[in-house]
């Protein structure tokens, strides 16, 4: 059975916005940056919630992966029921969501890259084994 993923992309990450074109945005926020945030060179997040059917997924989260800003570093997330696709600039990671291993692989990325541990929240440590 085929599921559809939902996720949040975060418009300030996106150097080339066509991406928004391909998606289906079921919501959006605005959020003032604040200094947690770590993102001093913008003023607002704007945070679209979206849903990507499953047969569009790969193609999608490589377009997201091409258009990310190259000069800051950001990720972009969406997962189903099995499947979590973590989406940073150049490289994105498929991870079957019962996997720590691969979970842990994709957190220490994001920390290298100099996002905030604090935002690389995927991590089913915090998620899911903190119940």
């Amino acid at each position: 059975m085929c599921a559809d993923y939902i996720g949040v992309i975060i418009e300030e990450s996106l150097e080339n916005k066509d991406v928004l074109k391909d998606i289906n945005i079921i919501k959006t926020k605005i959020e003032k940056v604040v200094e947690k945030h770590k993102t001093p060179w913008i003023k607002q997040w704007t945070l679209h919630t979206v849903s990507i059917p499953e047969s569009k997924a790969d193609f999608i989260a490589k377009k997201i992966s091409n258009s990310l800003d190259s000069n800051h570093p950001w990720y972009a997330d969406f997962k189903n029921n099995t499947t979590h696709i973590i989406i940073f600039r150049e490289k994105v990671f498929v991870i079957d969501r019962t996997s720590k291993e691969q979970y842990d692989k994709a957190k220490a990325y994001g920390i290298s890259l100099g996002i905030p541990e604090y935002q690389v929240d995927f991590h089913p440590q915090i998620k899911k084994w903190k119940r």
